[in-house]
């Protein structure tokens, strides 16, 4: 080709029309010009400037943008800025980590004394007949010691609390909490749930994976119109952080439902994938029957299934026994049975099933599920999915590509985790473990996502554990398991193209190309040049969705 020269393996075009044809860019005067830029167009070529028609990008390359650009054209100058397609966040609890914005901070709490007051500053604030219900909290940072209720009794009193670990797989309530939720030293345990219990058997205040389920049965659910209010400040924080679209894996419909109501109100500014229970695969089936499956602003037709729990609470399903815990394997928070059923009828009905595996046993067993469904219903493009594929067992990785699974990770975690992953499960275990490099190359199709609010839903804290595997303790400055670093360009891509392939959207989305959707993140510098200890530090100076920019930071 013609003017090009090749910079750190990527294409460097300053006549980009081939990239995008001439005859597409001239049909229409652009409405939006972004130049000077350094534009990443998702597929290893980089070029200097975008233009937008409508909502859909209609040109690359400084020569092309400007012949079809008008007087009405916007033109951004970018001053150098590094373009790329808008992150796709693969995998967050988006309506929880929109309550969250506005719940007091526990999870950063140092020692046992730090906790308990913030405990009690936040009931001062509570108004009277209220539950306080967060934010999360982490015992890893004080220590290890998991809170106990008589921490907090006499700075709560009738107050009921109900605060989630950072994982979500464990609550902590006090004594007025457990009392309306009608727990006590008589209160069975439930399949798949823990009730953590003292030397005389009195429960604890800990309450793991099924066992929280009574808990949300008493706390007052959030109206619609909160909860709306809530969801849209969530999607002004997701835009500040260069995020597009956020996939939603919660375990109810209350996010689909926001959206909903949201979309017809022309008030949902950033595109959602919905994620609800798989056991309810048939009411979303006659949903879909009735209305199809929504639009590139709002999709549903999704289900997400929660095999086991997590490392963090012990409740990961592993084949061997917790080190730290040797009576301990994890449990099943869906019965094998259940899914063993529900996972063929959804797939027959048509529907994507994604599935919550973190132990290794879990893993293997959602692997043998989704092959025999396969077996039973036939070929077709499904992409299943497992959310997080945390800890697998030898070949674990092969068989997902063969079997052309979807992995669904989340890289913040091994910067949290690989804090104190080792005393639950020996380094053994921990060579197959966030094995993000290892999936890439066995061909795995890998998308990126935060957890919100399990970890920060901001793109560059994911992009920088996957890239340095740097621990959050500063233990690990090499990286943590560093044979599983990936390199910038692929996490990137996690982010972006295979993220909306994850979300069967790659013919319109995850790249910078001619007719896809203009989905585009500025950022302040060139991260395919930075050095990795830059990641952290790059700012969004733009975001837009559709072709119109959602958020512009205040120095843009």
């Amino acid at each position: 080709m013609r003017n090009q020269i090749t910079r750190r393996g990527f294409i460097v075009s300053g006549a980009a029309a081939a990239l995008c044809g001439p005859a597409f860019a001239a049909a229409r005067t652009l409405d939006t010009a972004l130049v000077n830029a350094v534009v990443w167009t998702g597929d290893r070529a980089l070029t200097d400037a975008v233009g937008i028609s409508g909502n859909r990008i209609a040109a690359l390359g400084k020569d092309v943008v400007r012949s079809a650009t008008g007087r009405k054209t916007r033109v951004i100058d970018c001053g150098g800025a590094f373009v790329m397609p808008a992150f796709i966040d693969c995998h967050t609890h988006f309506l929880l980590g929109s309550v969250n914005l506005a719940r007091p901070v526990f999870l950063d709490a140092r020692s046992k004394a730090e906790f308990i007051d913030r405990i009690g500053a936040a009931v001062r604030a509570v108004p009277p007949g209220q539950w306080l219900t967060g934010g999360p909290w982490d015992e890893q940072r004080w220590g290890g010691e998991l809170p106990r209720k008589e921490w907090v009794d006499a700075v709560s009193g009738d107050t009921p609390i109900a605060i989630p670990r950072t994982d979500l797989h464990s609550l902590f309530l006090n004594s007025a909490a457990l009392r309306l939720a009608g727990i006590d030293r008589n209160t069975p345990d439930v399949p798949g749930g823990v009730i953590e219990r003292d030397e005389r058997g009195e429960p604890t205040g800990v309450l793991k994976d099924n066992a929280t389920r009574r808990v949300a049965e008493v706390i007052p659910p959030l109206t619609d119109d909160l909860a709306d209010r809530l969801v849209r400040q969530g999607i002004e924080y997701a835009l500040s952080k260069g995020v597009a679209q956020v996939h939603n894996t919660e375990v109810d419909w209350s996010v689909q439902d926001a959206a909903r109501r949201l979309r017809r109100a022309d008030a949902l500014h950033l595109r959602v994938y919905s994620f609800v229970p798989l056991a309810d695969w048939e009411r979303m089936a006659t949903l879909v029957e009735a209305e199809g499956k929504g639009d590139d602003w709002l999709r549903w037709g999704a289900l997400k299934c929660v095999s086991d729990g997590s490392l963090g609470a012990r409740t990961a399903r592993f084949h061997a026994p917790y080190l730290d815990a040797p009576d301990q394997r994890g449990v099943w928070t869906t019965r094998v049975e259940d899914m063993r059923e529900w996972i063929p009828a959804a797939d027959a009905a048509g529907l994507a099933i994604s599935t919550h595996a973190i132990g290794d046993e879990a893993n293997d067993v959602v692997l043998d599920i989704f092959a025999d469904t396969e077996r039973r219903n036939g070929r077709r493009d499904r992409r299943f999915r497992i959310e997080h594929a945390q800890h697998l067992s030898p070949g674990a990785w092969q068989r997902m590509a063969q079997q052309k699974v979807i992995a669904s990770v989340q890289p913040y975690h091994a910067a949290d985790d690989g804090r104190w992953a080792v005393h639950r499960i020996g380094e053994e275990r921990l060579t197959r473990t966030y094995a993000f490099r290892s999936l890439i190359e066995a061909g795995v199709r890998t998308c990126f996502g935060s957890d919100w609010p399990v970890a920060p839903l901001d793109p560059m804290t994911g992009i920088d554990a996957a890239v340095q595997r740097h621990t959050i303790d500063g233990a690990n400055p090499d990286g943590w398991h560093p044979e599983q670093r990936v390199s910038i360009e692929a996490a990137l891509t996690a982010y972006t193209r295979t993220a909306a392939f994850a979300g069967f959207q790659e013919d319109r989305l995850g790249r910078i190309a001619p007719g896809y959707l203009a989905d585009i993140t500025v950022l302040d510098r060139n991260l395919l040049a930075a050095a990795p200890d830059q990641y952290l530090k790059a700012n969004v100076l733009r975001t837009f969705v559709d072709g119109v920019e959602r958020f512009t930071a205040s120095s843009a």
